[in-house]
């Protein structure tokens, strides 16, 4: 195999060592060993054409890499596939300030290009906890959300072009920047959140928009779910949210044991709201305080705090996204999923009940972006028990929260994309005709299967 891809990449962008394997035929989940033949690393579009016209071919399945931020599994080789790492197509290639629209090679870090924007003063606005890390290419595979969905929307609102090469080895060009293209179907937007079954993206035309006016971030103490979401409506009716997130007591006690913090009020409360706001000539910072008494008076929070500085708001951040890295040596068993944000208080109730019952000894706690309807369960593994028998018990608690999923019509994966940790439970989500079409699709555009297969659905 090696010496038939070296007519193709050469030197360093060829790695068939132990090491190299390791690291690049896996993702963030940590429940599959990991199983690659080689590493290769384009350099531009062509290249990746010519490798999958190779793969075909040879009958060789390819598997796309970016940043390995995912959590479903969907940049692991389980199969002994050849892994496309992106990371040295990193170049941003042009930049039209009339359009607001940068073109970018896929393996460009997501910081990268926000550091640009912000350079050319400007804004990129999709925002997540792995943006320090993570790829383009792999954000528009998987449709990455974030924090700022309230305001801004996923990924696929900011792509006004795309390149992707098909698994016919065909380089699809798509939409060209264009606003308004009324001909026919988007197939850009067919591949965005495809988890590259269907095309390898190379290149893609983003927008950017206005740096966000002064900002404020606020932590609010509230007693129920209930609660939080009667202070969503009340500030969104008055203000500009950037973002509305939540999280409960157990994922805060994580964070505050990890860094040797303190409460950031003086007493304990179930559940903590962070939420940041953009200020206004209509919404000024005397506009806020007087809204957030009013949500003191009617009795919707208990206790709260404005950011007066850049500082202090990291800091009031770093409750809500360092529950991730507080809760890691926990090995948790991680779900993202999402329901109408109407029905997250009757959700979250019902499940709790469900998985309570049926796994006691299990530590549950929650964390997620309630304002547009997307939470985050995590099961840690009690430490007496091994990771395979957790893994096993946690599948079974899946079963539990798809099916309460399916009831409340809602979502198995909000943002990490299905990859292999969900595709058993597609049907809890996606209706069999439309399983069957995406199947179909598959077939079209990747006849030979050679495309990430295994992920999303098997064929």
């Amino acid at each position: 195999m090696k010496s038939r891809l070296a007519k193709l990449f050469v030197g360093s962008d060829l790695l068939d060592d132990e090491d190299s394997l390791a690291i690049y035929a896996k993702d963030w989940t940590t429940y599959f060993k990991p199983h690659a033949t080689a590493v290769v690393f384009p350099h531009e579009t062509q290249q990746v054409k010519a490798l999958v016209e190779f793969a075909r071919k040879e009958k060789v399945a390819l598997v796309p890499s970016g940043g390995r931020t995912g959590l479903s599994g969907g940049a692991v080789a389980l199969n002994g596939e050849v892994v496309v790492s992106f990371e040295k197509m990193n170049r941003i290639l042009d930049f039209n300030e009339l359009d607001l629209v940068v073109r970018v090679q896929s393996g460009v870090v997501t910081d990268q290009l926000k550091d640009f924007a912000a350079d050319k003063g400007y804004f990129y606005p999709v925002a997540f906890s792995s943006t320090g890390s993570s790829q383009l290419g792999g954000n528009l595979a998987t449709n990455a959300g974030g924090i700022n969905v309230l305001r801004y929307g996923l990924t696929r609102n900011w792509v006004a072009g795309l390149q992707a090469v098909t698994g016919r080895a065909e380089i699809l060009n798509l939409n060209h920047g264009l606003t308004k293209n009324a001909t026919g179907y988007d197939l850009r937007h067919l591949l965005i959140g495809s988890e590259g079954t269907l095309g390898l993206i190379t290149e893609a035309e983003l927008r950017l928009t206005r740096q966000p006016l002064d900002t404020r971030s606020v932590l609010l103490a509230v007693s129920s779910w209930t609660d939080a979401l009667k202070v969503f409506v009340k500030l969104r009716k008055e203000l500009d949210l950037l973002a509305f997130e939540i999280f409960d007591r157990k994922a805060l006690e994580k964070v505050l044991s990890r860094s040797k913090g303190e409460e950031p009020f003086g007493s304990q409360h179930s559940l903590h709201v962070i939420l940041e706001t953009e200020l206004s000539p209509h919404s000024p910072a005397d506009f806020l305080e007087n809204l957030l008494g009013q949500v003191f008076d009617e009795g919707l929070a208990q206790d709260g705090v404005v950011s007066q500085s850049s500082t202090q708001a990291r800091d009031l951040w770093s409750l809500r996204e360092n529950i991730s890295e507080s809760i890691a040596p926990f090995k948790p068993y991680k779900n993202d999923i999402s329901v109408r944000t109407s029905r997250i208080p009757e959700f979250v109730r019902e499940l709790e009940v469900a998985v309570v019952k049926a796994y006691p000894d299990f530590e549950v706690l929650w964390f997620g972006h309630v304002g547009d309807g997307n939470l985050h369960l995590n099961i840690l593994k009690p430490a007496a028990l091994a990771v395979e028998d957790f893994v096993k018990k946690c599948r079974e608690v899946d079963v539990i929260l798809f099916a309460c999923v399916q009831k409340f019509e809602g979502s198995i994966s909000a943002e990490h994309g299905v990859g292999l940790t969900k595709k058993d439970f597609l049907k809890f989500t996606r209706s069999p005709e439309e399983i069957a079409i995406m199947k179909e699709l598959k077939k079209l555009f990747d006849p030979d299967l050679i495309l990430n297969p295994g992920k999303i659905f098997d064929m």
